[in-house]
């Protein structure tokens, strides 16, 4: 007997409604909802989403690869000029952990900020000079400079971050929002994601797949990565001789032989199949109207600065995340590399902030502008931070760098229900340990999902005999940083 004929065989009445739940019965329902009603406004998601009225529609997370180092950015410490070059004192450090390049911290002498700081704003937050553009859009921001994590090493950082998990499986917020909330364009994705790394630099990061994955979700949710190029998505255009006509008629007939499988066995990869060849049709028409930049005015790219018109570049995937939002996307994720400056903190980082200084700053005012930022959350930070004393050799400046620290660090969120112009949480005189208001990785993601109106508790799935959620079984809302 065939396999897969004797499996179904098999197939208990318990299991047979819980594959229809996932398969027929998520289409059917998806058919029943109509753009009245709870369905109004969205493609997809869950019908009791949101649990309550959001603050924001839809995120941009400017994630930076490598952990952008707070003591030389946001962080202000007087008290690492006054201890340059002296020992760290060990009672800052006790038994924490940091990575092998780092080794032990006896003899590590404390390294002062690399540029000036300066107070900027109505909020007076302290911005480095090397972050010019973002100093003059603070008022705008809300600074989190109590994050804290559980990782020293970048890929679980970033995967614990982006998916509650240290190990891949899991999947990542954007898999999360576009599962529960669906999206307000059914000819784009729900989940968006692009990379960029500056020109030249040596600490580049690698952008592994499941950065943007839908773990044991249906991969329907998955995020959409776009290239770095005037062809962004693989595959979309039609080979030689096929016509946009002869392209519909063969998706119509394997359409039609998806739906016998999926209804032969409702396995939700089956739907996710037909759903994906449908969305890659309507892209054909969507995304070149997208990376079509000719509608934006002169005034516009200039605010993203000069590398704007340059496909991979973060300016251009900034401006790309602007236009997604404004056409319903859900979940925009840039992730830009080059911060693990071990050895060349008093070089790549200008470069880094050059490329990125600028279009973080442009987005928050193009948003504003366009009245978008009111609903439109936008996160800019790293996996963690870097220590506040030396790796390398103190004669050697050139080579001076910062390794790993996962034990303080600055994020800074904006828009979408979080307060404009203040300054939460504080790490202590030397910036290596939480002093006031701490917010770990499961409160951050705690408060994100609650700000787009969903109870980080009620938001699950299960998989393997088990309810799973972003959270883990972890998490408090932040609301002292809610407006």
């Amino acid at each position: 007997m065939n396999p897969l004929a004797e499996n179904s065989l098999h197939v208990c009445r318990r299991e047979f409604f819980g594959r229809s739940a996932t398969g027929i019965g998520t289409a059917a329902l998806a058919s029943l909802l109509t753009r009245d009603g709870q369905a109004a406004d969205r493609v997809g998601g869950l019908s009791d989403l949101p649990h309550f009225p959001p603050k924001a529609k839809r995120v941009i997370y400017l994630f930076q690869n490598g952990g952008p180092t707070h003591v030389d950015l946001f962080d202000y410490k007087p008290s690492l000029a006054e201890m340059h070059g002296r020992p760290v004192p060990q009672e800052y450090i006790g038994e924490k952990r940091f990575s092998t390049m780092t080794g032990s911290t006896a003899g590590k002498v404390m390294l002062a900020p690399i540029e000036p700081f300066q107070q900027h704003g109505q909020s007076g937050a302290w911005v480095s000079s090397f972050m010019p553009h973002t100093a003059g859009v603070v008022d705008d921001l809300c600074f989190i400079h109590s994050m804290h994590t559980e990782q020293v090493n970048h890929a679980p950082a970033i995967q614990f971050l982006l998916s509650g998990g240290e190990q891949p499986g899991r999947p990542t917020a954007g898999a999360w929002l576009s599962y529960g909330l669906g999206t307000d364009n059914d000819s784009l994705p729900a989940f968006c994601v692009m990379t960029s790394v500056s020109k030249g630099t040596t600490c580049g990061q690698i952008f592994y797949d499941f950065y943007w994955g839908s773990g044991f979700l249906p991969s329907k949710f998955q995020g959409v990565k776009f290239r770095g190029s005037n062809d962004p998505v693989l595959y979309l255009n039609n080979p030689d001789g096929m016509s946009r006509s002869m392209r519909r008629g063969w998706l119509d007939d394997i359409a039609r032989l998806n739906e016998l499988k999926l209804a032969d066995y409702g396995d939700p990869e089956i739907a996710t199949r037909i759903a994906q060849y449908e969305m890659a049709y309507k892209m054909q028409a969507s995304v070149p109207e997208l990376t079509d930049f000719s509608d934006e005015s002169e005034a516009t790219l200039a605010l993203y600065g000069p590398q704007v018109k340059e496909p991979g570049t973060f300016a251009y995937n900034c401006l790309m995340a602007r236009r997604l939002t404004e056409r319903g996307v859900r979940f925009v994720q840039l992730m830009h590399a080059g911060w693990d400056q071990h050895g060349s903190v008093t070089t790549e980082l200008y470069t880094q902030c050059r490329d990125t200084d600028q279009p973080s700053a442009g987005l928050i005012q193009d948003l504003k502008q366009r009245g978008l930022l009111d609903d439109t959350l936008v996160i800019w930070g790293g996996e963690f931070g870097r220590t506040p004393f030396l790796q390398g050799d103190i004669n050697d400046r050139p080579k001076w760098g910062r390794d790993h620290h996962p034990y303080a660090f600055t994020i800074w969120m904006a828009g979408g229900g979080v307060k404009p112009g203040i300054q939460y949480g504080a790490s202590d005189d030397l910036g290596i340990n939480i002093a006031a208001n701490g917010v770990h990785v499961h409160d951050f993601q705690a408060t994100l999902l609650h700000l787009l109106g969903i109870d980080h508790e009620r938001l699950t799935y299960r998989f393997q005999g088990r309810d799973f959620r972003l959270t883990d079984v972890h998490g408090n809302v932040v609301r002292a940083v809610l407006a």
